[in-house]
């Protein structure tokens, strides 16, 4: 029962985790679309440090738990997983960062064409972050799958950006620095998303035993 209740925990500090990494990316698109500083520097100087210590503390409960209790069949499957996740989440904050670092050139200039696909993406990539991570603590295998196909939808918004920015970059050599920073913050964000499919992936694994990388359940 002990384990159980420290899983539990766990989970509660999965959720935490992923609502702040999640306020970074909403923040780091944000910064960029309404050219705000502040709040830029709010993930890059605050955000980044307590997602670094979050990281850092789940890191300690996951290989706590596994040393005390020594869990088998599904509770050491949960806490692998969640050691994964862990990892994945600090990734998904470090490209928030760098979406971040491409604003403040961005912010900076003149814009290179109207933001239309890219808060799209943001979106999509959001809901998955925050899906994915529900679909794991509730085992919710329905849910894992819906978040797989999304990814689709994330990466034709990227391919539409770069088609569109490729245009820009040839029809004017002035624009090509700050469309490859533009560049970067949708690559961003794609990591991001895929990410999070790797995470339901996971999830589907672990429900159901079925291996399904390389994003089988999208054909």
């Amino acid at each position: 029962m002990l384990e159980e209740e420290k899983i539990t925990n766990l989970k509660k500090e999965l959720i935490e985790y992923t609502a702040l990494v999640e306020g970074m990316i909403v923040k780091s698109v944000k910064g960029l679309q309404e050219r705000d500083k502040k709040i830029l520097l709010e993930v890059s100087e605050e955000d980044e440090a307590k997602a670094n210590d979050l990281e850092i503390k789940l890191e300690e409960i996951c290989t706590t738990i596994i040393a005390q209790h020594q869990p088998k069949g599904k509770s050491l499957r949960t806490l692998l997983m969640s050691l994964k996740i862990n990892n994945d989440l600090e990734r998904m904050a470090d490209y928030a960062v760098k979406i971040v670092e491409s604003s403040f050139f961005l912010i900076e200039r003149t814009q290179v064409k109207p933001y239309i696909d890219l808060p799209k993406l943001a979106e999509i990539t959001i809901n998955m972050v925050k899906d994915s991570i529900t679909s794991f603590v509730n085992e919710d295998v329905l849910l894992a799958q819906d978040v797989c196909k999304r990814d689709n939808r994330a990466d034709n918004l990227s391919d539409q950006i770069l088609s569109d920015l490729k245009e820009y970059m040839a029809s004017d050599s002035a624009t090509i620095e700050r469309s490859l920073s533009l560049l970067r913050v949708a690559g961003s964000l794609e990591r991001i998303a895929d990410l999070s499919t790797n995470i339901c992936e996971d999830v589907i694994y672990m429900v159901e035993g079925k291996v399904i990388k390389h994003h089988t359940t999208n054909t």
